[in-house]
């Protein structure tokens, strides 16, 4: 049996993933009304194929806010998602309560995991000062990505596993439930793995803010990104896999948190964290796009910005996700406090006065009515499907801000859309400002 503390995204997404491998979880969380719909199946987190997995191993998973029942469990993994403050700093209070409140319940041969994300050295700290966690404690990398969790979280890349020392096999229970992923599993101290999992964030955003920096001239020479990321990806030293689609901006708090750790690891060193310092400010000027972009396109049309009805399609920081975390949606919203914004999300509804002069729509098409501009910060795959006759028909305006592509760009300027897309110089339609 193998148990889950804490409940959050994380614990639930790998609970499930657990019982789909055939193992009986049991999901421990304090708060006993969300363990009763988790069994009920009702989540707080939005996830593709979460519903189903559940309905496929709902017999093999147990909620519970009785942490009693964490004594038969061989592996129990701390997963409760880490908050981050405004300044993208860990909050480990919550993990530390839930740590203290189950440790005596665990039983003493068991193994406990530490799966949320933490700063290097606590996991030996805890090994040496905090509350005995069973008889083996080991530190675990979780890299699920929000809108793709669960098939992540089926099939990893590989386990990243932090030990006290990484020489001793590791005990058998948990050694079995890696094996059930069929995966490689990386072995190294804790200050290692603790470390790896900043480290692959780090990469990650070097190449988020290389691409960003480089579509962004794309925009002002006339070259198109989309045309140069193929030749890229073809390079063996980047690789098919690179993140190489123009972005808002880094968003969700992950990333931005493991910038933050980077700067204060490097406290009292030689080291030069000042490519860190590029990095943020990069994020925070792509995150600015929608706006500037936004103010430019309403110029060139002679569009007063206090006249301007704005159809926002998205809110989540990104697809397939209810998080609105760093969003630049919400950032570009917060942005055009003149303009009155006409929203619609497939998932995230934000409370009434979230925003001067905002509201939320029941579907896109009815955001677009009446709308001067159509801005699309989050490329929810339904978007997609828009028909892009039915938008120019129900718009006055014919400003439309796509960075992601999800529209017809030719197509739209056809129609007499002023379309801006990431990484490419506008397509100006035809004809006046508004119909």
């Amino acid at each position: 049996m193998i148990g889950f503390v804490g409940l959050s995204h994380l614990g639930i997404v790998h609970g499930l993933a657990t019982a789909a491998k055939g193992f009986d979880v049991v999901g421990f969380d304090r708060d006993a009304a969300l363990c009763e719909r988790l069994g009920q199946g009702q989540f707080p987190v939005s996830e593709p194929g979460l519903d189903d997995l559940f309905a496929a191993h709902k017999a093999k998973l147990n909620f519970t806010p009785d942490p009693a029942a964490l004594a038969k469990c061989r592996v129990v993994f701390y997963s409760l998602d880490v908050p981050t403050d405004a300044a993208n700093r860990s909050d480990l209070g919550p993990l530390r309560q839930l740590l203290a409140h189950t440790a005596p319940q665990l039983a003493p041969d068991a193994t406990a995991v530490i799966l949320c994300q933490v700063p290097p050295g606590f996991t030996r700290t805890l090994a040496a000062q905090g509350p005995r966690l069973g008889g083996a404690l080991h530190y675990q990398v979780e890299t699920l990505v929000f809108g793709n969790a669960i098939a992540r979280a089926l099939q990893p890349e590989r386990h990243i596993v932090g030990c006290a020392d990484p020489r001793t096999p590791l005990p058998p229970d948990y050694a079995r439930w890696l094996a059930a992923f069929g995966c490689p599993v990386l072995a190294m101290r804790y200050e290692s793995a603790e470390l790896a999992k900043i480290a692959i964030n780090c990469f990650l955003v070097s190449s988020v803010a290389t691409t960003n920096t480089l579509a962004e001239v794309c925009e002002h020479i006339g070259a198109d990104w989309a045309e140069i990321a193929p030749a890229l990806r073809l390079d063996a030293r980047i690789g098919p896999k690179a993140y190489l689609a123009p972005g808002l901006g880094i968003a969700g708090g992950n990333l931005e948190r493991d910038l933050v750790t980077v700067k204060r690891l490097a406290e009292g060193s030689l080291a030069d964290t000042g490519i860190v310092d590029a990095w943020q400010r990069n994020s925070a000027h792509r995150k600015d796009w929608t706006a500037r972009t936004f103010r430019e396109a309403c110029a060139r049309r002679a569009l007063p910005l206090a006249r301007a009805t704005v159809a926002v399609l998205g809110l989540a920081y990104k697809e397939n996700t209810h998080s609105t975390k760093n969003s630049p949606s919400l950032q570009f919203v917060a942005g055009i406090s003149e303009c009155r914004k006409q929203a619609y999300d497939p998932v995230v509804r934000l409370p009434a006065g979230a925003y001067p002069q905002f509201s939320q729509c029941d579907t896109a098409l009815d955001a677009c009515r009446g709308a001067h501009a159509l801005v699309i910060p989050t490329p929810w795959p339904e978007f997609r499907k828009l028909n892009l006759a039915d938008i120019r028909a129900a718009m006055p305006g014919n400003i439309l801000l796509d960075p992601f592509g999800v529209l017809d760009g030719e197509q739209a300027a056809a129609l007499g859309f002023d379309y801006y897309q990431l990484g490419a110089s506008p397509r100006l339609g035809a004809g006046g400002g508004m119909k």
